[in-house]
């Protein structure tokens, strides 16, 4: 399993539009045969603060998201509402628990 946490800072007056354009392209990752997870995160405390948690089954498909159609029109759409550019870090499970939330 390959884990990537992007944390993402965006403008104070483009959080509406970043909203809406990393929802559609974490919908559409979820049709990906490689893609096991894409949550979508927001600072309760500062909304211009996001977290995308992306699990996929190897670092290959990590790789085959980036070519797609939506993450290539995620990225255009949102390059010019971020107040810095977004920070990646990749992940090992240690315990993975695919229950549902309680």
């Amino acid at each position: 399993m390959h884990i990537v946490h992007v944390s993402v800072h965006v403008k104070s007056d483009a959080v509406e539009a970043f909203r809406a354009a990393t929802i559609d392209n974490a919908h559409n990752s979820m049709q990906e045969p490689g893609v096991l997870r894409f949550d979508v995160l927001q600072q309760p405390d500062d909304p211009t603060c996001f977290l995308l948690v992306e699990c996929y089954h190897t670092q290959a498909d990590q790789l085959t998201h980036r070519e797609t159609a939506h993450y290539l029109r995620w990225r255009d759409a949102v390059a010019d509402l971020m107040a810095e550019p977004r920070a990646a870090t990749k992940f090992a499970p240690v315990f993975w628990s695919a229950g549902d939330a309680r």
